[in-house]
């Protein structure tokens, strides 16, 4: 159960000297930051005292109240408990460029796209669950609670380019209302339609794959418009607003400031929609046309390698839209009579919700916990979204091992050459459309691959690691005597992520950290402005401004290298990551890089506290390094 904050984020307003002493509120990675009218009506001996405050400290004109690792929801709280506007959030990495590799990027952005509205995807899902059982009771589609219940659980899902229009928006820097807009132009009503003719006008690249009926121009420019319209979809509306970010940006530094609030969305819609409709809607669908072609050829040379390679990617291809090249082609299939071309995809979600089940057991974190009981409820009823883009894809393995369950129960179905003998429903309500006249086998295999998928998914995602998502520990209490601690943690050497003089902790220019409050260890005065990983690990935590990361060990080792004293302020100038959260990384991987110098001359130390965040997990965290040390020489032995 997620923890209350409720108290403490009011007990804490109330002894800054309330709301109206506060003129900005910003946080960091372990602490609340206050700017207050008179610091004078603060009750420091009161918070620093008070259960849930770690301790005060007054520095750099900020009154700043350490919390650890719960700041960004006693954070929130604050927010919404005083209604004031806070200026500082600790949404991953918004707005900024990371490096890495592409499938680490691609991660990242979708997972925090659709972080914020996974409760209410996850409930949409159960809602359409709530409305698949409704029709295998016998409801008309045209009674009225089954057509209110199917808007409230299928709105959401039809009209997501809108709220990842939202979301691409924060996270591009793009003013969210033109955003908006350039999704309601994708989405608007009966476009379909207006594209649509019973003769087209012309067919470019007619007898490829990528062949294109064209209905309607645009000044003589052809529009390709899927048939299946940009309703539902994904990439769309984030390629479409991520270019509009870059058009805005470029126009806000040309139009003058008396005219821009309505000239830059003027020429920023003007020009984004249409590269919409012409450009970048054209080359998802061409993209999915070529995945039809590729399937049907797969299909052609090998059924048991076709079932193999689409259960496999099924997911992925969801993830980009592609599936779209496959399910005309199924819808046409089915016309004729019983079908192949989806049996290999229906039964994957079971594989979501079987990894699913794994998590709820193995997580440490409450929220994760949380958002799996909806999730694993909506894949049942074939609504994979809340699990992928909320669990299993951010955590990366137990997304990949689903697809390795998918290929395997795909295979399955093709040797025994499974077919679907109608379009029906996901999930569960899928299982009618298996049963043929005269055949049980047909029903039997795929109630097999059902469960093959539901256990496969449970057992490979039993073996690999269950990340931290959200930087958070359970709830539960935790039994810490030496006899539990071989249990959960290992010894463990940690090399050093920096180059330079090693700084005893205590001697930190910064009260929290010298007092060993956020943790043990040791601090280091950097000559090289760059981190590398002291271990093989995930990256837990990046905070938006790059100056300090978290790191999960392989061996349970939780690390925050936190780059110089208050450098929060400096708003991420100097600093650039070369990873994001979640990524795994390995020992002696360069993480962050930072300009030491531009660091100093704004006024800021430069000292790099490396903290053991878990130390009561262990029994020392002992320093075994003193004066120069270069990258990679053991710095800690923790066990």
């Amino acid at each position: 159960m997620a923890k209350d904050y409720t108290e403490l984020a009011q007990d804490i307003v109330a002894h800054v000297g309330g709301k109206d002493n506060i003129t900005k509120l910003v946080h960091c990675v372990t602490r609340l930051r206050f700017s207050l009218k008179d610091e004078s009506k603060a009750d420091t001996d009161y918070l620093m005292k008070r259960d849930g405050v770690v301790t005060v400290v007054k520095a750099g004109g900020q009154y700043q109240v350490v919390i650890g690792n719960h700041v960004p929801d006693v954070y929130e709280t604050v927010l919404k408990v005083t209604g004031i506007s806070g200026e500082g959030s600790i949404d991953a990495n918004e707005g900024d460029v990371i490096e890495g590799n592409l499938f680490d990027r691609f991660i990242a952005l979708v997972s925090g796209l659709f972080q914020p509205m996974l409760g209410t995807l996850s409930a949409a899902g159960m809602i359409k669950g709530v409305v698949a059982i409704l029709a295998a009771a016998g409801v008309a589609k045209t009674d009225g609670a089954y057509v209110v219940l199917n808007a409230a659980g299928d709105g959401l899902f039809q009209f997501l380019p809108l709220i990842l229009a939202i979301t691409a928006a924060k996270r591009f820097k793009m003013n969210q209302f033109t955003a908006l807009a350039i999704g309601f132009a994708l989405v608007y009503p009966n476009i379909a339609a207006s594209f649509a003719a019973d003769k087209p006008l012309y067919t470019l690249f007619a007898g490829t794959p990528i062949e294109s009926p064209i209905n309607a121009t645009f000044f003589g420019i052809p529009i390709i418009f899927p048939a299946s319209s940009y309703l539902s979809t994904v990439l769309p509306v984030i390629a479409a607003v991520w270019a509009g970010a870059k058009i805005e940006k470029g126009f806000k530094q040309i139009i003058p400031d008396v005219v821009k609030v309505f000239i830059v969305p003027f020429f920023t819609l003007l020009i984004t929609v249409p590269l919409a409709f012409l450009i970048i809607g054209p080359v998802m669908t061409w993209a999915s046309d070529l995945v039809g072609a590729l399937f049907t050829g797969i299909y052609g040379f090998s059924p048991i390698l076709y079932g193999l390679v689409l259960g496999a990617l099924w997911q992925v291809l969801v993830m980009f839209g592609l599936h779209w090249g496959l399910v005309p082609l199924a819808i046409l299939e089915l016309q004729k009579g019983p079908g192949v071309i989806l049996v290999a995809s229906i039964a994957i979600c079971f594989a979501q919700a079987g990894s699913l089940l794994n998590i709820m057991m193995r997580s440490k974190e409450d929220k994760v916990r949380q958002l799996s009981i909806p999730a694993f409820i909506s894949a049942l009823f074939g609504v994979t979204e809340p699990a992928i883009y909320g669990i299993t894809l951010p955590m990366r393995m137990p997304f990949i091992m689903t697809c390795i369950s998918g290929a395997l129960t795909g295979a399955y179905l093709a040797f025994f050459d499974v077919k679907m003998q109608v379009m029906g429903g996901m999930g569960l309500f899928a299982i009618p459309s298996f049963i043929e006249a005269g055949n049980s086998m047909t029903l039997i295999h795929f109630l097999i691959a059902i469960v093959l998928n539901f256990v496969l998914g449970f057992g490979l995602t039993q073996l690999v690691k269950i990340p931290n998502l959200f930087g958070e520990t359970t709830s539960e209490p935790q039994n810490l005597e030496k006899k539990g601690l071989s249990d959960k943690v290992s010894e463990q050497i940690i090399d050093s992520p920096l180059t330079g003089t090693v700084v005893a902790l205590e001697d930190t220019p910064d009260a929290v950290f010298a007092s060993g409050a956020m943790g043990k260890g040791v601090a280091i005065e950097p000559s090289v402005g760059e981190v590398v990983a002291p271990a093989d690990g995930v990256i837990r935590l990046l905070f938006p401004t790059n100056h300090a990361i978290g790191l999960a060990t392989d061996d349970g080792t939780e690390l925050l290298i936190h780059v110089g004293m208050d450098t929060v302020e400096l708003d991420g100038k100097g600093f650039t990551a070369h990873v994001v959260q979640g990524s795994k990384v390995k020992k002696g991987q360069l993480l962050l890089s930072f300009d030491i110098e531009a660091i100093k001359e704004a006024g800021y130390p430069v000292t790099t506290p490396i903290i053991v965040t878990n130390s009561a997990d262990y029994e020392t965290v002992e320093t075994i390094a003193n004066g120069q040390i270069e990258l990679g020489q053991h710095l800690l032995d923790i066990r």
